[in-house]
């Protein structure tokens, strides 16, 4: 591996030693550690339940429930450096059963302005991100907030989505495409 192959990833496994250790904090009953999971991973945990339910306030109830059950249960967690994947996994099944719960809607553009950690974007961008995200598939939206919100690489979008590697790369990259035809005002597959 290189030297700049090395530096890149050193921070993101860093990261993934202290958001493990959080969790393990939190585990012990430490709610100061829990504060402080809540503000590293909220943004990804929020991004992905509005990825799935498209309503900010659904989105929001299950980001607290998410955080609630991390709370109850994270005496279960098995430390594998895979904390933000196991807080994910959290978000993704409560969003799964809120969905069971109602019916599925566009996403309103009022809720892209509730994505904590994003940068600013005037109400004309959110409106326009908007209107091109709505263009694509359930399943290409998700896997493009997933990788823009949350962070995530496209190995560990597979493993939460349960998909092949192969299919998130290549939706992924369709997406993009799409998304790129659509700015540029090319409707042309």
């Amino acid at each position: 591996m290189s030297l700049f192959a090395s530096l890149q990833t050193e921070p993101a496994v860093q990261q993934g030693r202290e958001l493990e250790e959080l969790l393990l904090q939190v585990a012990a009953g430490d709610r100061d550690a829990l504060g402080a999971l809540y503000h590293r991973t909220r943004a990804a945990v929020y991004g992905l339940a509005l990825s799935y339910l498209k309503r900010q306030a659904d989105a929001e109830d299950v980001t607290q429930n998410t955080f609630l059950q991390a709370w109850e249960h994270a005496g279960q967690y098995r430390g594998t450096g895979k904390a933000l994947a196991w807080l994910l996994t959290i978000a993704r099944n409560l969003s799964l059963m809120a969905l069971r719960r109602r019916k599925d809607e566009d996403l309103p553009p009022e809720d892209w302005a509730a994505i904590p950690d994003k940068p600013a974007l005037s109400l004309e961008d959110r409106h326009l991100l908007s209107v091109v995200m709505n263009t694509l598939e359930e399943q290409e939206r998700r896997i493009v907030l997933l990788h823009a919100v949350t962070g995530l690489k496209h190995r560990e979008i597979a493993a939460l989505l349960e998909l092949p590697l192969s299919t998130v790369l290549s939706k992924y990259h369709r997406s993009l495409k799409k998304l790129r035809q659509q700015l540029e005002g090319d409707e042309t597959p």
